[in-house]
């Protein structure tokens, strides 16, 4: 007679909701392009490089905070390697509200692309760029929010300005992509999500892509084939990381 209450048991768990969040690869914006129809990056007040190739930021996608997350769903992620199962209030710290939580990443973007800005300008200026205080930085990402294009913005606004500071392009015209949040004093933070950002990476044509270093284990977990890994620390060592693959010298890897 235990089995039955038990059966029971399980089948209003497997159709009760569940606090978790399945998120999956979203998409990636190439920060030397346009998003939408749109430039990412306008600058003003300076004289801007013609760019090759990309720098991509990379985002995941998750089921909304007000939707219905069930046992099916979760055994299901756990067992696909393009999806992760994550406690929904680390994917959604401020709560169930779609539009609070919406404004909350949209003012963390507006926060990360000013940070951006900061570190990059500052970079430029230690480097013997002149007339930084006049230049202007927009950047418009659409929708997308959160703090984590914050590194990629910094290398398109000095790929858009200075390049590799010797002519060239900090791409080497090749696609790359990444995460990262960024200080304004250039220090790199870890992101979340990066085993699923990957994933977007490779699906769109990337073959190198920056990791905040204390990340390099996450990234590693369902890497895909071809993808190479770069840990960053500082949007400096960045910038030196990218010009030395550009040259075909070593370079750091996870």
């Amino acid at each position: 007679m235990a089995a039955v209450p038990v059966a029971a048991l399980l089948g209003v768990t497997a159709l009760a909701p569940l606090p978790f969040a399945v998120a999956q690869p979203g998409g990636t914006a190439d920060v030397l392009g346009e998003y939408k129809g749109k430039p990412v990056l306008s600058i003003s007040g300076a004289q801007l490089r013609k760019t090759e190739g990309e720098l991509r930021m990379t985002t995941i996608v998750a089921t909304g905070p007000q939707m219905d997350v069930r046992l099916g769903d979760v055994i299901d992620g756990w067992f696909r390697t393009d999806r992760a199962v994550m406690p929904k209030d680390s994917v959604y710290p401020d709560g169930d509200d779609v539009k609070e939580v919406e404004r909350h990443n949209l003012g963390d973007m507006r926060e990360s692309q000013d940070d951006a800005t900061k570190a990059a300008l500052g970079y430029l200026r230690a480097n013997g760029v002149d007339g930084t205080d006049k230049i202007k930085v927009k950047a418009d990402l659409g929708k997308i929010g959160g703090p984590s294009a914050g590194l990629f913005l910094s290398l398109g606004i000095i790929d858009k300005l200075d390049g590799d500071g010797s002519g060239g392009d900090l791409t080497g015209g090749r696609a790359i992509a990444g995460s990262g949040t960024i200080a304004a004093n250039g220090k790199i933070g870890a992101v979340g999500g990066v085993a699923l950002k990957t994933q977007a990476a490779a699906r769109d044509g990337a073959t190198v892509f920056l990791v905040p270093k204390a990340e390099c284990s996450d990234a590693e977990a369902e890497k895909p084939k071809g993808l190479r890994l770069v840990p960053v620390t500082t949007l400096a060592s960045t910038v030196d990381a990218l010009r030395a693959l550009r040259k075909g010298e070593d370079v750091p890897s996870c």
